[in-house]
């Protein structure tokens, strides 16, 4: 769920009953919240208060990827600014705090957040689950990279996607010329990107998109739908879950997505299920007209111990 949905079907639920809700998010989706907060639960407008439990990823002292860091150090900053009295748990003694502030916030009826660095709260079971897919992500990327060669630039989602892309660039095509962009943050912004460019640049590009990245933003189809003449290849795999947060259901099998790939505009629509499809549905796929769509039904397994997409300076200037 976009962070921006959640708060407002927090708002929805303190109308129905006047209990005060709490949304969990990490600080990475605070800006898509700031509307609906600032717009309408704010206690200049409506008064209506929340509790946010706020996973900080990049918090000072942390060590963390470029992009987190950036966000988490101006995390507490933007709490501030939205009026939203913040306290930090650093450790599990500190989870005491939420009981007594969240007794005051009921009788004040305020917003409080609380910031949750890496590895505070230890895990106690593991929620993943897996799905009846066949395909291994990885494999099916290898093929398509091997297919693709140097014809294509690529635009991928955050997340395992771009770090598996990225992975398997280095390990099976050092030497080779590519041009890729990693959404190394942006969830949900991957289709936006990849239509934006190619409004103003006629070259092949192939948009990576996972099932969860999809839905924060469904609307985003509706700009591509608008435009007639396009050659626009959207490659979604779909392994019906947020992997790298969890592993928590995305609910995207409520989702007919061919039916829904015709409806906003796509002139073509390809489904690989299993291995043995795969070489020849790419090779279709690519050779396809207009805007074409195509779902892999994957697995939720990943590479081991990934790491992340570095010098995103020279990433963006090879791309260009």
């Amino acid at each position: 769920m976009h962070e921006g949905t959640a708060c407002s079907a927090g708002i929805g639920s303190y109308l129905a009953n006047k209990k005060i809700p709490v949304i969990y998010l990490q600080n990475s989706g605070l800006g898509n919240l700031i509307n609906p907060y600032l717009s309408l639960a704010h206690k200049k407008i409506y008064s209506i208060p929340l509790i946010f439990l706020v996973g900080w990823r990049g918090a000072p002292g942390k060590k963390d990827e470029e992009q987190h860091l950036v966000t988490g150090n101006v995390t507490k900053k933007l709490l501030t600014l939205m009026n939203i009295k913040t306290f930090i748990l650093n450790n599990d003694n500190d989870l005491i705090k939420i009981k007594s502030k969240v007794s005051q916030l009921k009788k004040k009826k305020e917003t409080i957040a609380f910031l949750i660095k890496k590895d505070t709260i230890k895990k106690e079971r593991n929620i993943f689950i897996n799905n009846n897919h066949k395909i291994s992500r990885e494999y099916f990327l290898k093929q398509l990279l091997l297919n693709c060669k140097d014809k294509y630039r690529i635009v991928s989602s955050t997340g395992f996607i771009s770090r598996e892309i990225d992975f398997l660039r280095t390990k099976y095509q050092k030497n080779q010329k590519y041009k890729d962009f990693y959404l190394v943050g942006g969830m949900g912004h991957t289709l936006s990107l990849s239509l934006g460019y190619l409004l103003k640049k006629n070259n092949k590009l192939l948009c990576i998109d996972g099932d969860g990245s999809m839905l924060m933003h469904l609307g985003s189809f509706l700009d591509l739908s608008s435009v007639k003449k396009i050659d626009f290849k959207y490659i979604l795999l779909n392994n019906e879950s947020h992997l790298s947060v969890g592993g928590q259901s995305t609910s995207i099998n409520n989702l007919k997505i061919k039916d829904f790939s015709y409806s906003v505009g796509f002139n073509n629509y390809f489904q690989i299920k299993n291995n043995s499809e795969i070489k020849k549905k790419i090779e279709k796929f690519l050779k396809s007209k207009n805007k074409s769509f195509l779902e892999v039904k994957v697995t939720k397994n990943s590479i081991q111990n990934l790491s992340r997409p570095k010098n995103l300076k020279k990433i963006k200037n090879n791309f260009l």
